[in-house]
């Protein structure tokens, strides 16, 4: 049985790390592959951040592809917190030193016109739930070093959370078609990464309406004006400094970023 203890070694592990903008060892080796004992580590930083003065502006959905699910060994996807911190604009130039590992996946965000409160949230609530839709590239980093994670480490490490930027234009949901929505992600003219809407649990509403469930399960429902990031479209790319990202999401809209060169 895990400890209170190991739970909160782990978490000031991953909290030290993320504000020395350093590395840790994989907090696996102190709460096992417990994805349960990940959320308790993700909440006890979660509180501390808010206490400092983060403000939470949304989630993030992780873990909507299949072979990622069955390489990590499980059947669901995880989340994690966006804080008003992480959000930059787009074609804005990035910070190198607001970036730890960083690499890039690009994405269908939701944003919320409604509370969504219910445990048993059908489709047809969320889908009144939504105000707009637009393109993403997060920007995922990893507090572990070396990307060494395992399914307890991603969740305790905030869904291995960094940044993101949302591009445009903004559309409402009526109309489009989130499943074939194709995806071309480049990093300098070159293209890194393609996928569509259908990678992302089949249809990223699915995965929207996992995370608004699972968040009035936990006690803390999605409220109007969160940012819901639904998942990746297509492999995440590796970043280096100087580089110059552009997503093309069909249907949906395009976002730009660079990573600063120092």
């Amino acid at each position: 049985m895990i400890s209170r203890d190991e739970i909160q070694k782990a978490a000031d592990a991953l909290f030290d790390a993320h504000a020395g903008q350093t590395y840790c060892a994989p907090v696996r080796d102190l709460i096992g592959l417990d994805p349960q004992a990940g959320y308790e580590v993700q909440a006890i930083n979660t509180a501390r951040w808010v206490s400092a003065g983060r403000r939470i502006v949304g989630r993030k959905i992780g873990l909507t592809s299949a072979a990622v699910q069955n390489q990590l060994g499980v059947d669901q996807p995880d989340f994690g917190v966006l804080y008003a911190d992480m959000e930059y604009c787009d074609g804005d130039e990035i910070p190198l030193s607001a970036t730890q590992q960083p690499k890039a996946e690009a994405e269908i965000a939701v944003i919320l016109g409604r509370d969504i409160n219910a445990q048993d949230t059908t489709p047809s609530e969320l889908i009144r739930a939504i105000d707009h839709v637009v393109p993403a590239i997060e920007i995922v980093g990893s507090r572990i070093k070396d990307w060494d994670i395992r399914i307890s480490d991603t969740i305790a490490d905030n869904a291995s959370s960094g940044l993101y930027v949302l591009g445009g234009p903004v559309r409402a949901l009526h109309g489009l078609d989130l499943v074939n929505a194709g995806m071309v992600m480049k990093c300098n003219g070159r293209p890194v990464s393609y996928g569509a809407g259908i990678a992302c649990l089949g249809n990223p509403l699915n995965a929207a309406l996992w995370l608004a469930r699972k968040c009035a399960e936990l006690g803390a429902p999605l409220k109007a004006g969160d940012v819901v990031l639904t998942g990746a479209l297509g492999p995440m790319a590796s970043m280096e400094p100087g580089d110059l990202f552009e997503a093309d999401i069909e249907g949906i809209g395009s976002v730009r970023l660079a990573i600063a060169a120092k």
